[in-house]
């Protein structure tokens, strides 16, 4: 008798995840994946949806081998939807890290109308979702309308796994320029654009769409009674463990991205020329919301130094010498300065590792207290994902916030699959 487990297929922008857990949340068994972009037949970047799926069906066989999946949930990062007809994708979805818009870029703004409807700025790249395919429908038009049914990214992989389509609301609502989330409707922009009607039925995160699709169950050897989940937005999924116990909180998840949620707060109070928005939880309720690429950045400070080697002890010699780590005011990512002027990448090279390291963990604990404060974020605050893991980034985020409670969420388990998980759960 193999033991029962539950699947979160957890596909980041930098890394894919596929995690087995029994009904006590312990981990059983990982499969991971690197994940990056590939070049379209049009020449456009495009998710690797090829790539995770031979990855995905071989995974899921090698677990099918050791437990009886029960349950399988998907979450994904935003700003990727995908065109469909009966065979499969008419079209390689956008990477939104692809920009070749700005042609296109004043027809699309006032197609969009009043940012107040979306509560979403105007994003760079493609993170309005609605901007590659503003741009795909003009560039691509015939293979585009071929389209039969439109998907957010979590739902296309559901319905790869079920056959059933769905939309949900945290994946149109994570500044897609799609869904007016006050209104719990679709956009103008979706409406004129005829977008609406092609939509899949809207379904929540945590409803069963089905079983796992008969001959792919045969296949990858997965039990006929394993059912698959609808999905989830992956900021949202580790929102969604909380809400239940925890209304008014604000909740800070990193990984490629910082994202801060405050639960409970105003949207009233959100500047949309700050790079501040509203995102939609899986309860389509307003959740004020404010991020920065803290992955990538701490990476970058980091220079190959080890994230661990943060040590607090470094930080009155490096404020004697002038040196800290602020943020680009084009937005183009942190720079290490010397009495604000930058210094060169050889005098970077020249800090110790603890400098380094020290000098992220400052930098992000700076910048997440930041936002703490714009969104006017209740206590506590509650760290998940990697950052959860790093005692000076924590230690640094509390003195930048000493009236909010902070602590850590799950350091041991990804917060995006602990809240997954919750979600296949939620009616128990």
């Amino acid at each position: 008798m193999k033991q029962p487990a539950t699947v979160v297929l957890d596909i980041g922008k930098t890394h894919v995840k596929l995690c087995a857990l029994d009904a006590s949340d312990r981990v059983l068994a990982v499969r991971t994946k690197d994940n990056a972009s590939v070049t379209s037949p049009a020449g456009y970047a495009a998710l690797d949806t090829d790539g995770i799926e031979a990855w995905l069906w071989d995974s899921l066989a090698s677990l099918a081998v050791e437990f009886h999946v029960d349950r399988i949930v998907t979450s994904t990062h935003g700003a990727a939807f995908a065109a469909i007809d009966a065979n499969g994708l008419v079209l390689p979805i956008v990477d939104y890290e692809f920009d070749d818009y700005a042609d296109q870029r004043e027809a699309y703004a006032e197609a969009v109308g009043d940012l107040r409807e979306t509560l979403s700025p105007h994003l760079p790249m493609g993170l309005n979702a609605a901007r590659p395919w503003y741009w795909l429908s003009r560039e691509c038009p015939s293979e585009f309308a071929r389209a039969t049914t439109l998907l957010p990214y979590p739902q296309y992989w559901a319905w790869r796994l079920s056959g059933v389509a769905a939309s949900e609301a945290s994946s149109l609502g994570c500044h897609t320029h799609l869904w007016a989330p006050v209104a719990r409707g679709w956009s103008r922009l979706a409406r004129a654009e005829g977008w609406d009607r092609r939509f899949a039925p809207l379904r929540s995160a945590w409803e069963v769409l089905g079983p796992v699709r008969p001959e792919l169950a045969k296949r990858l050897g997965l039990p006929a009674d394993g059912f698959i989940h609808a999905g989830v937005h992956d900021s949202n999924a580790c929102l969604a463990r909380h809400l239940k116990r925890s209304p008014a909180m604000t909740l800070v998840t990193s990984g490629t991205w910082t994202v801060v949620m405050a639960c409970g707060g105003s949207v009233d109070r959100l500047d949309l020329s700050a790079d501040m928005l509203a995102n939609v939880s899986v309860a389509q309720d307003l959740v004020p919301t404010a991020r920065f690429m803290g992955g990538r950045d701490h990476a970058a400070l980091c220079a190959g130094a080890d994230p661990d080697a943060a040590d607090l002890a470094c930080l009155p010699a490096l404020a004697e010498a002038g040196i800290q780590a602020v943020a680009s005011a084009d937005g183009g990512g942190p720079r290490i300065v010397r009495h604000q002027e930058d210094i060169t990448a050889q005098a970077v090279q020249r800090l110790t590792p603890a400098q380094r390291a020290t000098l992220a963990a400052q930098y992000c604990a700076t910048m997440t207290a930041e936002r703490v404060l714009a969104l006017s974020g209740p206590s506590p605050v509650v760290v998940e994902g990697p950052l959860a893991r790093n005692a000076a980034y924590l230690a640094l985020l509390a003195q930048s916030l000493p009236g909010h409670r902070c602590q850590v969420g799950d350091a041991a388990i990804d917060g995006t699959v602990l809240g997954a998980l919750a979600l296949t759960r939620w009616n128990d």
